[in-house]
Parts: C-alpha cells; structure tokens; sequence
C-alpha cells in the first residue's frame, strides 16, 4: 500500500512540474544600470504563468562564485537573507503577484556585478529557472580603488569592416593580477561577456619613476554586421574590486542607408499617386467637353499606362496605383461613349 501512495505522489509531481516548464517565465526589466555612490536603485523581475514555491535573487562578481542574496517564499511573501546580506539594511524585497522587485539603497563600489533572479517550484532538485540578469556599474569620485579604466565613446561600422575596440587600465598601485571582460549590451539581447582577458599581466607596462601600471586590451572584430552593434563594456577584476569603462557604442552605417531608401521609395509612391488623383479629379470636371479630342488624349493615356505596366509590375507597393490607372482608364471609356 506504502507503494503504491509513493508511485502516486512521485506521478503526480512529475505531471505538474512538465506542465510548468511550459507555463513559467522570468523577466528582467533593466539589462544595463550605471549609477553613482549613494544612489538608490531597483530591479524589477517580472514572471508569468503558474505559481511557483520560491523565487530567489543571486549575486555574482566576476571572476568569483556566485551568492545568495534572499530567497522569496511566495506563500507568506517574505524574504529570507543570506550570509553578510542580513545584517545589511541597505537591501530590501518587494513580493507582489507578477513581480519580485530588489531594492539597493546608498550604493557602494562593492554593489557592482551582475545580480539574477530566479525562481523554483516546490522542494525538487534540479529545477531552476533564471532571468536575463541585471549589470550594475557603481561609479564613485574620491574613492580609493587605484584602478581607472578608459574607453573611446563611439566607433562607426559598416558592412563587413572592421573595427578594434580598445580599454586602457590604469593599475595605479595593486600589483595582483587582474582579469578584464567585455560586455555586449544592446536592444535585442541581455548583456553578455563575449571575451575575456584573465590573468594576463603580459600587455602592460610601468611608467617610469612611478609605481603605475598601464595595460592596453584590444578586441578585434571582423566581418560586421547589424547584429554587431551595440555598447561594448570593459570590465576590470582587480585588488577585490570590478570596475566598469563608459562602454563604447558601436553604429551600423547601414541602418541609416537603408532607412533613407525606403523614405525616398515613400516619397515616390506617394508623388505619383498624388498626380494621379490630381489628373483624375481633372477630368471628371471636364468630362462634359470630352469630345474628338478626348480620343486623342485617351489614346496617348493609355500608351502612358502600357509603360506604367512595363515599369511597376513587378514591384509589389505599386499595386494599388495599377489598379487606380485601370479605374481611371474605365472611366474614359464610359465618357467617350
């Protein structure tokens, strides 16, 4: 009997958690924040579909593991924190149906790194699902952190160049090794790291009389396309601290080229059709005095629209102006008679 209530329990979790899989979704509204010390921000995930047990929000530095910041039970809506975010007023959780909103109040240069929310159904291992994530870049003035980290602010790309995108770190006095990554942010996509330099002191050089280090990290990057535009962020792991560059952007020339050709095929399109409904409110006014020469003038229309035909027929926007021209053409036919 023991059995066969065991088979019926496992059965019945199985069902439901393959049904969910089909039914949940995880949001992250912001992909990119860049912000000051002692500024507050929020990040909003958003989730659809089939309640779930618990959702969770983690924190991750790079180069390092990543930590559990809380965890959501969404019977009683309240948050649980974890490890040193206990003792850390400055961290709050908003639990609402539809959303689980993490709040970081007085930001510090310690907040920067990528934060996930995630959420899992009931006690099962192995079952998670993760939102896009969120970057945050804490920038600070006068803090002691001797690292700088320099980007060019835009760069122009066309179809099928190319283009070196370049970060200069300044050391100043650590000494460590330090890893730099490369963030891709943009419209169509979360951020990602698409490179990484790690552990690689071989590009930089001291200036003289000084204890400064200077490294230069170059990303190539050839046959480009639109997919390849976007901001590009450097990002440096160095003496227990991640520092963010300004990001460089990089524009599609192509995007504006094609953009120019469909207002200038706009244009076109409607220029006719404004001088062809002009043309036909003429002649319904003069209709009454169509006689020997309305012959004529038929005649040579329709020489006008055997060339329309010829020219237009095998360009889909031109199809209503066709059928216009054969309206108009009837119309001629009927008053001649």
């Amino acid at each position: 009997m023991c059995l066969k209530c065991s088979f019926t329990f496992f059965h019945f979790i199985s069902v439901h958690t393959n049904d969910l899989k089909f039914s949940l979704s995880l949001h992250q509204e912001r992909h990119f924040v860049s912000a000051n010390t002692g500024d507050d921000v929020t990040l909003r995930c958003f989730y659809k579909g089939s309640d779930v047990a618990r959702f969770y929000w983690y924190k991750l530095h790079l180069g390092k593991k990543s930590k559990l910041l809380c965890t959501v039970n969404t019977v009683d809506n309240q948050a649980m924190f974890h490890d040193e975010f206990k003792s850390d007023p400055r961290f709050t959780v908003n639990s609402e149906k539809g959303k689980i909103d993490l709040k970081i109040t007085d930001l510090q240069i310690s907040d920067s790194a990528t934060y996930y929310c995630a959420s899992s159904y009931g006690y099962i291992a192995g079952w998670f699902t993760f939102a896009e994530g969120t970057v945050i870049d804490v920038k600070g003035s006068g803090s002691n952190i001797p690292t700088l980290v320099y980007q060019s602010a835009s760069e122009t790309i066309q179809p099928g160049g190319s283009v070196t995108l370049n970060c200069t770190v300044h050391t100043g006095t650590c000494d460590e090794e330090h890893s730099v990554y490369w963030f891709k942010d943009s419209e169509e996509s979360f951020p990602r790291i698409i490179y990484t330099h790690g552990g690689r002191n071989d590009q930089c050089e001291r200036k003289p009389n000084t204890q400064t280090h200077t490294c230069v990290y170059n990303l190539p990057m050839k046959s480009l396309n639109m997919s390849h535009a976007g901001t590009y962020y450097c990002a440096v792991a160095s003496c227990g601290h991640i520092l963010f560059g300004s990001g460089t952007k990089l524009e599609y020339e192509g995007n504006g080229c094609v953009f120019v050709y469909f207002l200038s095929g706009a244009l076109a399109f409607t220029t006719l059709l404004s001088v062809l409904m002009a043309l036909l409110l003429y002649v319904t006014h003069k209709r009454s005095n169509f006689k020997c020469a309305g012959t004529a003038t038929f005649i040579v229309i329709d020489i006008n629209y055997s060339v329309l035909t010829q020219l237009y027929s095998k360009n889909i926007l031109f199809v209503f102006l066709q059928s216009l021209v054969q309206e108009f053409l009837l119309f001629l036919q009927q008053s001649h008679r």
